[in-house]
């Protein structure tokens, strides 16, 4: 038998091989994971897929057609339905199928990690492949024959236990070790940057003296050894997150209605889409959940995704306290290699189960599936860019089509192009309009900041007024949020000499001062210096801090309050269980102000809140995005969703030096709708997506490379000529947003198209004409980063 097989590996094509004699051929099915030899020296093994299995043999005949060496798994565990899947993005990406598989696949299962356990004159025996390789073809037949009799199995080669012993950070900046142990402090910060490592990663990362000083570092109590668990993790959540709810809860009026009218769409016998559009503190969640016991009681599976890891702990620990007899799955992808292959593994003997997680969660093989829920649908996170480019709503679209399954999506702020496809007919809408507590939604009310004189001295940042309703908030020993969607201290350090701003000398941006860290730190790719230190162009010392971020507010606040000021970011959440500590500790009311970016917006539920200040709420409006206003409006009406949410009223501020935007007249009334039709007539008007398709062509080459600018022009030569051959609309090429990025000149071109198959024609034509090898070029369909 001849099979088609795709490699996991580069160059991830297909290819053909035959089948092994020693195994009949109704064992190699589609989808089964196989080791295959590739060239002509020895141990030369890859990984790969069977995309295709037949008895034909339509190569020539002078051409001799090499072997498997061995299976990897008995049954496969890419089924049916996720072959067709990864086919389908293959297609829709322009890319290799076996590239796609390996981005599916968690590292374990890509990988040649195989031993074969069989028992020899009664001891057991572990076979490498190496073993199998050069064992003769009796030798083989046998092992085959007790792995099909059960006898024999295979399972993934163990790894060390060092390898799953991962180093944390065990505190926070300014890292308290001596200023010239550089070691230290290396690896300290590449903890910070990177998160847990094991001792090898960071041996290769920082060569070879890493283990003496991770070993100093342990014993100063800086770093501590710990084996990668969610349980861990989710203990540290504590119950007062919860919103408040009895068990078992009962749902209200509108809650059983969306109910009612969803259960119906998942009983019928083919594939329905739904938007559940409720406002913020509805209660979404106990919906999702009284649908999933149902789908569950009929035997069928259910995804519950969310966009963020904070929001999958949250989620899993509000399903484990109102409906704790569901049998659930988590999976994310922060989990270590080890946990995320084990998941793999286990599902198919889990049965119909409850997956919550992330975006990646998508993947898992589950049986009969039957719901498929996005929460949270219009955030920009469930888009992913790096690696494998999907769309979590797009596969989760299509995964309920081949299941004929319900797919719901969720929000109090539906992305646009969502809320038009409900709005033309295409998903059915349920509306939660009020909150489950009985409070309305909280005023909200612009405040002016265009003249420095409204601003506090004490607190340059906020509004003399805005600082004065903070001040009332705390005596009356309430709770306020404020909202600064920038994280560190000042985004730029202006020298007082030269004029000139500290830079990131390879993406030639601004660089932010960290101020616990003592660095200047490239919010892009990662550079960072300490600080202080001399200009790096005149070489002086005199430097003004310029803006500020999430630190310096919270610092100034903590002044002029009198009190502890808890920070919410990316900097401040680094270490593992300090997302859970500083929520818990904000929910014990151990503070009563919480500055943090859009962290703060979505999920938690704090019903001491009655204040919430987005302190520069236009930061997002002038970016160079069809979506900014959108963006700019989702979250903030999210963040003003967390005021109010107890038996006290709420009240919100917005801070703002451009009054005239149009945006705010539907924030100010918590009108999603009427936000809704301004927008799509202005995306009507310039014919951008629900009206068009929408591509990014990303073009980079190295600074210093002058050849890259003849196949820049020869590219958009071509580019052009293709696309007016089919009608596609092409904007660019001009620099990008970012010109450069780590060493990287950066160009873009928009393509618009009513069509995805002629954007995707255009792009491969012109590639094969203009043959393009110092550019790196890359097309984004239905882009989400702009930049």
């Amino acid at each position: 038998m001849f099979l088609n097989i795709a490699l996991l590996s580069a160059p991830y094509t297909v290819l053909t091989y035959q089948s092994l004699e020693v195994f009949p051929d109704t064992f190699w099915q589609k989808g089964l994971r196989v080791i295959v030899p590739l060239g002509r020296k020895k141990e030369s093994w890859r990984t790969g897929i069977i995309v295709e299995a037949d008895t034909v043999n339509t190569l020539s005949p002078k051409i001799t057609v090499k072997p498997v060496l061995w299976p990897l798994e008995l049954q496969p565990f890419l089924t049916g339905d996720l072959l067709e899947l990864i086919g389908q993005m293959a297609r829709r990406q322009g890319e290799e199928f076996g590239q796609i598989a390996r981005g599916f696949l968690p590292l374990g299962l890509r990988n040649l990690s195989l031993v074969l356990h069989t028992v020899e004159n009664n001891r057991r025996r572990l076979v490498e492949l190496a073993d199998i390789a050069q064992a003769s073809q009796k030798q083989r037949a046998l092992w085959a024959a007790e792995l099909l009799q059960g006898k024999a199995t295979l399972v993934p080669k163990k790894q060390a236990a060092s390898d799953e012993e991962n180093y944390d950070l065990a505190c926070d900046p300014p890292w308290p070790v001596r200023p010239h142990a550089t070691v230290q402090i290396e690896i300290l910060e590449y903890l910070f940057n990177h998160g847990p490592q094991n001792r090898k990663q960071l041996a290769t990362a920082l060569g070879s003296g890493a283990p003496a000083a991770i070993k100093k570092l342990c014993e100063a109590g800086h770093l501590r050894l710990s084996v990668d668990s969610d349980e861990e993790a989710l203990s540290c959540t504590s119950r007062e997150l919860l919103p408040p709810a009895e068990r078992p809860f009962t749902l209200t009026q509108a809650q059983e209605a969306a109910v009612a009218a969803l259960s119906k769409l998942l009983h019928q016998a083919q594939a329905a889409n739904a938007l559940l559009f409720g406002v913020t503190g509805s209660g979404k969640t106990a919906v999702y959940l009284a649908l999933a016991r149902i789908c569950l009681e009929a035997g069928q599976s259910v995804f519950l995704l969310v966009p963020e890891v904070a929001l999958a702990f949250k989620l899993l620990n509000d399903t484990r306290t109102l409906s704790p007899e569901l049998p659930v799955v988590f999976y994310h992808g922060y989990q270590s290699i080890t946990q995320r292959e084990s998941t793999w593994r286990s599902m198919e003997k889990n049965g119909p189960c409850l997956v919550i997680g992330t975006r990646s969660a998508l993947f898992l093989p589950v049986e009969k599936l039957g719901l498929v829920i996005l929460d949270e649908e219009h955030d920009a996170s469930f888009k992913q860019e790096d690696g494998l480019r999907y769309h979590a709503k797009e596969i989760a679209w299509f995964r309920a089509q081949q299941h004929r399954a319900l797919l719901l999506l969720g929000s109090a702020t539906p992305d646009v192009r969502t809320y038009y496809a409900a709005d033309a007919g295409r998903l059915e809408i349920l509306r939660l309009p009020d909150r489950i507590s009985g409070q309305k939604l909280p005023p909200i009310e612009l405040v002016d900041v265009r003249e420095s004189k409204s601003l506090s001295e004490s607190v340059p940042l906020l509004a003399r007024n805005s600082l004065e309703i903070l001040q009332a908030t705390i005596a009356r020993g309430e709770q306020a949020v404020i909202l600064i969607n920038r994280r560190g201290f000042s985004p730029h350090m202006y020298c007082l000499e030269c004029g000139k701003t500290e830079r990131c000398p390879d993406c030639e941006i601004g660089l932010t001062y960290h101020k616990s860290r003592g660095r200047l730190v490239c919010h892009y790719c990662g550079f960072s210096r300490p600080f202080p230190s001399p200009c790096s162009s005149c070489g002086s010392a005199s430097f003004l801090p310029m803006g500020q971020g999430t630190e310096r507010l919270s610092e100034e606040l903590s002044s002029v309050l009198g009190q502890n000021v808890l920070r919410l970011d990316r900097d401040s959440t680094r270490r593992p269980g300090q997302l859970e500590a500083i929520l818990t500790a904000f929910a014990h009311e151990e503070a009563q102000v919480l500055v943090g970016t859009q962290m703060l917006s979505k999920g938690h539920h704090f019903p001491k809140v009655t204040l919430v200040i987005a302190a520069d709420a236009d930061m997002g409006l002038n970016l160079p995005d069809y979506r900014a206003s959108e963006r700019t409006f989702q979250l903030l009406l999210q963040t003003a969703g967390r005021a109010g949410r107890g038996s006290l009223p709420g009240r919100v501020l917005l801070q703002t030096r451009d009054l005239e935007h149009y945006c705010w007249k539907y924030l100010l009334a918590n009108d999603y709708e009427g936000f809704y039709a301004t927008e799509i007539e202005r995306r009507k008007k310039y014919h951008y997506p629900p009206f068009s398709r929408l591509a990014l062509l990303r073009l980079s080459h190295a600074r210093e490379e002058d050849k890259a600018r003849d196949e820049l022009s020869l590219l958009a030569h071509e580019l052009g000529k293709a696309c007016q051959e089919r009608g596609v609309q092409l904007l660019g090429p001009c620099p990008s947003p970012l010109a450069m990025l780590r060493g990287r000149k950066r160009f873009q071109c928009l393509l618009k198209s009513q069509d995805w198959g002629a954007i995707r024609a255009a792009y491969a034509q012109s590639l094969s004409q203009a043959k393009c090898k110092i550019l790196r070029v890359s097309l984004d369909l239905d882009p989400v980063n702009m930049l």
